[in-house]
């Protein structure tokens, strides 16, 4: 017996090391390209190792590094923000949601619960955050329409509800309130659905570019995200012209293409990464006891 538990762990760590270097490969892969040369991609491909040490491609990206700081400062601003705001208003949500004596728990329930099978179209939701809320062109165009997530708020519910029901009655007891419960009682031992929830809203709005797209004309507003895809883009546009005197497009040739895309990857990724280790050890238990119950 002993043996067989023996065989089936070291088969279960085979297949984990296997699965771990499957992630960690692409990721160290990026890195190598976006280090090397342009001219030794062209000739021998990809490879781990850089054959020449280049930095261009970070060059490039950095020509203009003011408007790179900018689009970093409004990110990180309504990454974090946006983050706090929306793990808060979810929570206030879920909670009564939990309760069982909560009169208008079915009706909120389901309301929350359709949303997620129906939306209002990519043109109301557009004349309703430019029209009528105002929001085009503003900060708050990243925050406010993503506020509240149903499933998030589903999945912080769950959580709620596997909490003993008898640390509420203690706190009444003691003359306390739904507050004094929420705040002091609730919150705190929610730290794992928390952190998960927070989590997933930081790299849902970290990787956003489309409200940038749609919504902001002010360069000084733009997202990360979008500011490295439109840089992109007008690269490959200026390339691909057909308008352009020979010297131009020599000279555009010289342009590192393919270790930029591995460079801006490695931009936009870096930071999110490096978030990640801090929710890590809330981040399993959250996601799972958070699923258990419907």
């Amino acid at each position: 017996m002993k043996k067989t538990n023996f065989t089936a762990h070291v088969i279960i760590n085979i297949i984990f090391i296997i699965l771990c270097a499957m992630i960690v490969f692409p990721f160290l892969l990026l890195i190598s390209v976006s280090l090397s040369n342009e001219q030794d991609i062209s000739k021998y491909g990809y490879s781990l190792i850089p054959v020449h040490f280049d930095l261009s491609a970070y060059k490039f990206i950095f020509k203009n590094p003011q408007s790179i700081l900018d689009a970093y400062k409004v990110t990180i601003a309504f990454s974090v923000l946006g983050m706090i705001m929306s793990a808060f208003a979810m929570a206030m949500i879920a909670y009564p949601l939990s309760k069982r004596n909560f009169n208008g728990k079915s009706f909120v329930s389901f309301y929350l619960f359709f949303t997620m099978l129906f939306s209002g179209g990519l043109v109301p939701t557009y004349i309703l955050n430019t029209q009528y809320l105002h929001l085009a062109d503003n900060f708050w165009i990243y925050i406010l329409p993503s506020l509240v997530s149903p499933w998030f708020v589903f999945m912080m519910r769950s959580f709620f509800q596997g909490l003993p029901a008898e640390i509420g009655e203690a706190v009444l007891i003691d003359g306390g309130n739904e507050y004094t419960i929420f705040f002091r009682m609730v919150l705190p031992l929610s730290k794992p659905v928390i952190a998960t929830v927070s989590l997933f809203t930081f790299l849902g709005k970290w990787n956003d570019w489309y409200v940038s797209m749609l919504y902001i004309d002010n360069n000084k507003l733009i997202s990360l995200q979008y500011l490295l895809q439109r840089t992109l883009e007008n690269l490959e546009l200026i390339k691909n012209s057909t308008f352009m005197n020979k010297e131009v497009l020599s000279s555009m040739q010289e342009i590192p293409s393919e270790t930029t895309r591995m460079a801006m990857a490695i931009v936009v990724a870096g930071p999110a990464v490096l978030v990640f280790p801090f929710f890590q050890k809330y981040f399993v238990k959250g996601l799972t006891v958070g699923s258990v119950k419907g």
